[in-house]
């Protein structure tokens, strides 16, 4: 990431230009810098950082700069979901790109992902997370969304790298299953 990264996330990134003719949303500076320590040495570490870098106060930036040490250089994300009329959609995208479509919104209205629930399944130095999150506009607003987040993570042998994150949300006719929800 995701995030790359989303009810309305997701809407906004698949609505991403997919031509070069389509006016692009605004480039947002995103800074390369070393990932802190806490984020990066445990999976619970940089499940933490995942959620936190994306969700703050209205008018608030993002930590984009932190958000894009969380993952391995040329990661993917994919906004998965459901169109008008009820087709499948999947917008694959790169940090940058997750980021110039989310960012307006994310500052403009305020926006707090948590995670609600979690299941990992590790082997060696791989390990797979489906995260199941909660989204608000205030910290205590409100829930307007859920969804679960796919990640694959490596560990590198000093540190944990996020790969891939692949998100959907919630949708009518579509709710999560009830093994990615908290009992």
């Amino acid at each position: 990431m995701s995030a790359v990264h989303r009810a309305w996330l997701l809407t906004t990134a698949l609505a991403l230009p997919i031509t070069a003719a389509a006016q692009a949303p605004s480039r947002v500076d995103v800074p390369t810098i070393p990932a802190r320590p806490e984020d990066v040495a445990t999976l619970d570490g940089i499940i933490a950082a995942f959620y936190d870098v994306i969700s703050g106060p209205a008018g608030q930036p993002r930590q984009w700069a932190r958000d894009r040490s969380l993952y391995v250089p040329g990661v993917r994300f994919v906004a998965t979901g459901y169109g008008p009329e009820g087709e499948r959609e999947a917008r694959p995208m790169d940090h940058q790109t997750f980021v110039d479509g989310a960012d307006s919104a994310l500052v403009a209205d305020g926006f707090y992902e948590t995670e609600i629930h979690r299941v990992t399944r590790r082997v060696n130095d791989i390990a797979h997370v489906w995260s199941t999150y909660e989204m608000r506009h205030t910290p205590d607003g409100p829930v307007f969304g859920r969804g679960v987040n796919s990640l694959e993570l490596y560990w590198d042998g000093t540190r944990w790298w996020i790969a891939a994150a692949v998100w959907i949300d919630e949708a009518p006719g579509h709710p999560l299953p009830p093994d990615l929800l908290p009992r």
